[in-house]
């Protein structure tokens, strides 16, 4: 069956929205799960995975209107589409995070300089371990359906799914360790067990947001991809060009959000160019490309000044 560009963006659509409507579904119960037992326990541990589901209901309630934008055709008025505003709420939603994560070890490291905290051990445990197994289930559902469709923004959600289910049960599994603790001549340690784990979570969530971040703004400001990516495209295009006796002068390469615009200045040693081979040439890198990268704007522009 043979489907057009306007009806595979149509279903590319449909199910981007139908993933963020699970991955908000999700979020939404689960804010609402952990903001009671953060309320009625005190702990911090909780309220850590509490303000991260926060940031990320907060963001991805406007977002979800966003999408449809995202897939309307670049125009003159609009040279990139709306790409770059998923860049923008990439680096607003990171930046979020991250400003909230450094004040939650802040607050922590103060507690834990005041002598600690005691939470209800095995309520949070029980707790937690729930939590982790349900976040696994929704790890498992949305990177099924990412399987068929992958944006940013998608892949984003997934991976905020991912450290849910890890952090949870590292949290679950900390407090499993704190009731061991009471039983033990290490009892004096159980104050410090509720910050500490806050802390050492938030240690270990905070590397990939900032990397997060710092993508975004290099899309954001049109920054060129890693060297390893613009080797990568080269040696494609160097590989179908020389087929039809064309050679790279320039290449330039832009990517933001989810989109990627490449611009190749071609010489040839004739004076007269074949539109045909032109086509076939483009035709032939653009399809090799987008086995990596989903939404590819090639161009192939002959060097004149080398004529």
């Amino acid at each position: 069956m043979h489907y057009t560009r306007s009806e595979n963006v149509d279903e590319s659509l449909k199910l981007e929205k139908r993933i963020l409507k699970v991955s908000f579904a999700g979020s939404a119960a689960f804010l609402l799960a952990e903001c009671i037992m953060a309320f009625l326990t005190g702990s911090h541990a909780v309220l850590m995975d509490c303000v991260y589901d926060i940031a990320d209901i907060i963001m991805l309630g406007p977002f979800m209107v966003l999408v449809p934008l995202l897939y309307k055709p670049v125009t003159e008025k609009r040279p990139y589409g709306f790409s770059q505003v998923e860049s923008l709420f990439i680096i607003i939603k990171t930046g979020l995070l991250i400003f909230i994560t450094i004040q939650l070890v802040v607050e922590s490291g103060q507690m834990i300089l005041a002598g600690g905290h005691i939470v209800n051990a095995g309520a949070i445990a029980i707790f937690e371990l729930i939590i982790s197994v349900t976040c696994v289930t929704m790890y498992i559902v949305l990177n099924h359906l990412n399987k068929r469709y992958s944006s940013p923004t998608v892949k984003a959600e997934i991976y905020i799914w991912k450290l849910d289910a890890l952090s949870t049960f590292g949290v679950g599994a900390a407090f499993v360790i704190q009731l061991v603790l009471q039983r033990t001549p290490l009892e004096w340690l159980s104050p410090y067990i509720d910050p500490g784990i806050a802390i050492i979570m938030a240690l270990l969530l905070l590397r990939e947001p900032v990397s997060m971040f710092w993508e975004g703004i290099k899309n954001l400001v049109l920054f060129a991809p890693k060297k390893e990516v613009m080797d990568h495209v080269r040696e494609v295009a160097e590989g179908h060009l020389q087929k039809h006796h064309f050679a790279i002068n320039f290449l330039d390469m832009i990517k933001t959000g989810r989109k990627t615009w490449i611009e190749i200045y071609i010489m040839q040693k004739e004076d007269l160019i074949s539109i045909k081979e032109l086509k076939q040439a483009h035709d032939e890198i653009t399809q090799e490309l987008k086995k990596e990268y989903q939404n590819v704007y090639l161009e192939l522009i002959p060097e004149i000044e080398h004529l």
